[in-house]
This record gives structure tokens, C-alpha cells and sequence, in this order.
């Protein structure tokens, strides 16, 4: 049987600030006239607001309190309306309304970063005002919270799953607005003084010049430190010979990587300059002389690793402090924020060079001598980098040539040793996991061998090989990598490749001997895929007929020059690598350079970074990187 009253619009709650003037309204159907009359709650105490006795009930806020509707017909009948809540909001911020709000969700309240022990309970608040009243939903790590939908998100019993990012979103129906993001930590972590949310390091080192006198330190001091620091929980890239564009480029990935609470390290290494508290990194395609403009500012790169909020930035520069071109105009930049957060070390001192040591097949410059050192020391990296400074200042070698200097507004006793508590899901990976996994080859004798991917830096990849126990009708087998006859010469990077880098790859892979490497250097450069071919020579021992047999691998270029990707630093699916082949079989229609190392595609002449004279040249380029990255202001 049909109602004799029924209720068409029930009114609504809001969330309003004190003094703001709205109206509630309740409409009904019924066969007969209808009387209104509306009632209030508070404290328990519910009450018949009197002369309340029409549709519309006309509200100037003043204090939080409940409403609901009585609606009678001429027979007696009665229904109530749904009670609504008129939260009232004392304290707001003059400026936060918009001056024409027309209802939608304004945030008033956000909630707040906190640290919490396992087991503990974890409480977070949020509060907006709208009319209608807005709705609640929460995000953990960009996922939703399915049972989180209040302005208080409670966790009796916080697990260290439920560390991540966390932010809410406010709607109704005039549209929504999102609570700012806050780290929440849970673990262990909290009872350490301090910690970083992750700890990120771009190495550069820069031998071979163009246009001006090659280094020799650079390639075993980048390589020392990468391994030091992944020891720290680093995750390291680590780049040799450079120009301007591909300079540019690494810093950009580098920064987008830094976030709240990141421990970073930039370490360069190479030719350099300062002038009147100015440092600049010099490209090795920079011209003789070279200009600012030329050269890459490392107080620039400092200003951007500042605005990503991490916990220290460290800037290691193991170059020269002279300057040799007096008639070049400074660079404009702009001071740095005193955020107390910035370490630099400088190899040497103001106006002077910085040496290297030759020792035996290894060059090393004076500063990493020491600093590798002392640099796993569990103190505060200033006090670590004293110590630095001092063994520098005994050694014989540099007496009265090179001093190490220290500049820092460190305010917290900060070092490289301190714990990993990443925020939020795990922090997408760099620098490593980028080979894919050993793999191993059958010919069609039936000899196998196993080849094995390794990067000494993240531009260099070395490719082994490494013959399995023969089978018996086959001897005196001997292995060989190249790149196919038919495939044609694009560039020859012998003389690119630093002689320092065979001889590290010589002492990492002296504990297991190879039969035959093939090394690819500056995999930045790839612009196509490349192929390899394995070719097998042997003597068959029924004919004792020389025979050679051969398979082709294909590296895809997405692989190779993965750090420089346009797009995201996702690991490749390897399994969708195309496999060895009988080149008899597999065409090989790609193109690619021969010898040692890959083709090296000639730069272009116009780059996408503005002049160093230009004030946002580098603010620009990042800002652009960031907004094609992954980043959202929202789930």
C-alpha cells in the first residue's frame, strides 16, 4: 500500500564556515495539504525550532548541530525527513573561500606526516567544507583505501605494509579537491635518529676530449665509487665521456628520480672550472677555448636537487678550480635555499688543480684515493669528508699543490651509512637489474656456451662468452664474438673506448677466465638494435675437417641505451628478446657498427638545452622531463 506521505527531497548536510547563510529544504507528496515543521539536535537534547514551519529552513551558522524535517497531512500521518548535519567550522583561514564559492569542497584541514612503531595505532584526519557536506575517500601509494571513506582514517594495529604516501579526496557534487600527500613510516626506522626514504647517485666521468688533453683518472674513480656506494644501498648510474646534450640528459633522469627525503649524491669527475664561486663541468665535445655556455652549471643542478625536498644533496667534484678565460660573463643563478641540507666536496681548493696518481694499469685522481677510504665511515658525511681532507693534506705527493675543501650547511648529523625506509611502493629502481640474465646457446654440433651480460657503468656492457665441455666428436673448439661481415660500418668507437676500461673488465672477470669478450661503449649513443654473432671454430674428430658454425643475437636499442629512454626506467621483458638464431635462418637486416664497440651517431649540432647564460635553461628542460614523466597530482 502506497505511503500517504512520500518524501521527493530530503535535505542535506554541509560543512560550512561560522556566519555563512544557507537554506535546508525538505519537499513531500501527499493526497492531502501538508504542514512542515523542522527540529534541531545538540548535545543529545533534540528540540522544535519554533516559526520553523515551511520547506526551506533558512540557517546563519553558528554552531554544529543536527536537523531533521516532520512533514503531517490533515490525517494525522507523519514522517521525519533524514536527519543532516550542519557542521559548522569556527576557525578558517580568511582568503580560503574562494569570493563567489558556490558549495564545492575546500580543504581545511590536511593530515600529517608521522612515524609509528609496528603494532601501534595510526590515525589520520582530514576535513572540508562544501555544500553539500563532501564525501570522503582515501588513497594509499595512488590505491584506494575500499573501507576508508571518513575524514578520520584509523589503523588499530599498524603493520609495515601500511608505510607509504597517503592523501584524501573531498567530493560532492560541485566537483572535488584532493588533501595534500603525507610519508607515513611505520617500522623500525623510528627508533633511528635519522634516515633517508632513498638514496640516489649520478656519477659522471669524463676521459676523452675533443678539443682538449684526455684524463686517465676518471674511469677507475667513477668505477671505485659506484661499487662503495651500492655498498651504502646506493642505487648508482655511473656514465663515462659525455657531451653537453647527453650531460643534460642525465641530469634531467637524475633529478626526476629524487623525491622527499632522498639522500643524493652527483659526483663528477673530469675537466672543470670555477670562477667567483661559480663551478662548471666541462663536456668532452666542448670547444677550445670553451665558454659558460659550453659547459654544464653545477650550482643549477643544485638548485633543482633542493626543490625535489631531499634529506642531503652531496656534491663531489674531482675537477680544477682555475680559470682561464677572463673575458666570459658570469652566469646568472640564483642563490640556493637555506634548507640546511648541502655538503660540497671539492677535490681541491679555490684557483688550484686537482692531480692524478698512475699505479701500475690504473690511474686515480689524489681526492678518491682517500675519499674511498674513509667514505664508509658511520659518521656524518662532513666529518667523514674531514677526514678525507686531512689524509690529502699528509700525503707527500701534493704538498703545497692540492688542498681538499669542504663548503656545507649541513644542520643534521647526517651520514651515508644511515637506514633505507622508502615511502610508499618500492622506489622504481635505477642503475641496476638493466643486463639481462646469462643465457645459454646450443650450436648446431652440439656444443653449448654461455654468454653473460655485465655493465662496468651503466653506458658500457660487456658481452662474454664462455664455452661448456664439448661434446666428443669435437676438439681444439675455439669461441669468437663479433658483428656480422654484412653488416655495414656506421662508426668505429675503438678509439672511444678507454684503455682503463679493458683493464677493469680484465680484474673483474679474472676469477672466471672467458673465452672471448666483446665490449659495447657509449650505449647512450644507440640508435638501432644491434647484432652479435657467436661463431664457433672446431675440428671434427672423424674427418678432422675445420669447421666453423655461427649463431646472431639481437640487443634491442631499448635495452642498451635504456637510461636515456624518453619514457620510464621499467626493467624489459627479456623473454620477449628474440633468442639466438642460425643466421642461415635469421636475416639480419639491422645496421650497426663494427669492431670493439658500437657506432657512435654524431651529435646534433642544435641542442635541447637553452645557453648556460640563460636563467631557466635547465629549470626548463627538467620542469618539461617531469610533466611527460608518470608523475599525477593525483591517484
Amino acid at each position: 500500500m502506497q505511503p500517504a506521505i512520500v518524501i521527493t527531497e530530503q535535505p542535506v548536510s554541509v560543512s560550512v564556515p561560522v556566519g555563512y547563510s544557507f537554506t535546508l529544504r525538505c519537499r513531500a507528496e501527499a493526497r492531502t495539504s501538508l504542514q512542515y515543521q523542522w527540529f534541531c539536535q545538540r548535545q543529545s537534547v533534540c528540540c522544535q525550532i519554533p516559526g520553523a514551519t515551511k520547506q526551506d529552513l533558512p540557517i546563519t551558522a553558528q554552531q554544529t548541530q543536527l536537523y531533521t524535517c516532520r512533514v503531517n497531512d490533515l490525517y494525522r500521518n507523519a514522517v521525519f525527513s533524514d536527519w543532516v548535519k550542519v557542521e559548522v567550522h569556527p576557525c578558517v583561514a580568511r582568503g580560503l573561500l574562494p569570493q563567489l564559492w558556490q558549495g564545492e569542497p575546500v580543504i581545511i584541514l590536511n593530515p600529517t606526516e608521522q612515524k609509528v612503531e609496528v603494532g601501534k595505532p595510526l590515525l589520520l584526519q582530514c576535513a572540508a567544507m562544501g555544500v553539500p557536506a563532501p564525501s570522503y575517500q582515501w588513497y594509499c601509494n595512488g590505491n584506494v583505501l575500499e573501507h576508508q571513506k571518513k575524514k578520520k582514517l584509523w589503523i588499530t594495529h599498524a603493520k609495515v605494509s601500511d608505510s607509504g604516501t597517503y592523501l584524501c579526496c573531498a567530493s560532492n557534487s560541485h566537483g572535488e579537491h584532493w588533501t595534500n600527500a603525507v610519508d607515513i613510516h611505520i617500522g623500525s626506522c623510528r627508533s633511528e635518529k635519522f634516515f633517508a626514504t632513498g638514496k640516489i647517485a649520478l656519477l659522471v666521468g669524463n676521459n676523452r676530449y675533443q678539443h682538449h688533453p684526455n684524463l686517465m683518472a676518471p674511469v677507475t674513480d667513477v668505477f671505485e665509487l659506484s661499487v662503495l656506494l651500492k655498498q651504502l644501498g646506493f642505487q648508482v648510474v655511473s656514465l663515462l665521456d659525455l657531451n653537453k646534450a647527453e650531460m643534460v640528459t642525465a641530469v634531467s633522469r637524475f633529478l626526476q628520480l629524487l623525491g622527499k627525503g632522498v639522500y643524493a649524491i652527483f659526483y663528477y669527475a673530469g675537466h672543470g672550472y670555477e670562477h667567483l664561486g661559480r663551478n662548471y663541468m666541462v663536456p668532452i665535445d666542448a670547444p677550445q677555448p670553451y665558454a659558460p655556455e659550453n659547459c654544464i652549471s653545477v650550482q643549477r643542478i643544485l638548485q633543482k636537487m633542493q626543490q625535489q625536498q631531499t634529506a642531503l644533496n652531496l656534491i663531489l667534484l674531482d675537477t680544477c678550480r682555475k680559470w682561464y678565460n677572463l673575458e666570459c660573463a658570469l652566469s646568472q643563478v640564483q642563490p640556493l635555499e637555506p634548507w640546511g641540507n648541502i655538503v660540497y666536496g671539492y677535490a681541491t681548493c679555490e684557483d688550484a688543480e686537482a692531480y692524478e696518481l698512475q699505479d701500475g694499469e690504473f690511474s686515480s685522481g689524489i681526492f678518491m684515493k682517500y675519499l674511498k677510504k674513509h667514505i664508509l665511515q658511520e659518521k656524518k658525511v662532513t666529518h667523514m669528508l674531514e677526514d678525507v681532507l686531512e689524509d690529502i693534506g699528509r700525503d707527500p705527493l701534493v704538498t703545497g699543490k692540492q688542498v681538499m675543501e669542504i663548503k656545507h650547511t649541513l644542520k643534521e648529523a647526517r651520514s651515508l651509512t644511515d637506514p633505507i625506509c622508502p615511502l610508499g611502493a618500492a622506489m622504481e629502481r635505477w642503475g641496476c637489474g638493466h643486463e639481462p640474465p646469462r643465457e645459454t646457446v646450443t650450436f648446431p654440433c652440439g656444443a653449448r656456451a654461455e654468454l653473460r651480460f655485465q655493465h662496468l657503468f651503466s653506458n658500457v656492457m660487456s658481452v662474454c662468452a664462455k664455452l661448456q665441455d664439448p661434446p666428443a666428436h669435437v676438439t681444439d673448439a675455439h669461441l669468437m664474438l663479433r658483428q656480422p661481415t654484412e653488416v655495414d660500418d656506421v662508426a668505429n668507437l675503438e678509439e672511444s673506448r678507454p684503455d682503463q676500461v679493458e683493464s677493469l673488465l680484465a680484474s673483474v672477470c679474472k676469477q672466471e677466465e672467458q673465452d672471448c669478450i666483446f665490449q659495447l661503449c657509449g650505449l647512450q649513443k644507440i640508435q638501432v638494435d644491434v647484432v652479435l654473432q657467436l661463431d664457433l671454430h672446431y675440428t671434427q674428430l672423424s674427418t678432422k675437417k675445420r669447421t666453423c658454425e655461427s649463431l646472431q643475437k639481437i640487443l634491442p636499442k631499448s635495452l642498451l641505451g635504456q637510461f636515456f629512454s624518453q619514457r620510464n626506467y621499467a626493467q624489459p621483458k627479456y623473454q620477449n628478446t628474440p633468442a639466438w638464431a642460425d643466421p642461415k635462418v635469421q636475416q639480419a637486416s639491422l645496421r650497426t657498427g663494427a669492431g670493439q664497440s658500437l657506432p657512435s651517431s654524431n651529435p646534433s649540432n642544435s641542442s635541447s638545452e637553452p645557453e648556460e647564460n640563460d636563467e631557466s635553461s635547465l629549470s626548463e628542460l627538467c620542469s618539461a622531463l617531469l610533466r611527460a614523466g608518470p608523475g599525477q597530482d593525483h591517484p
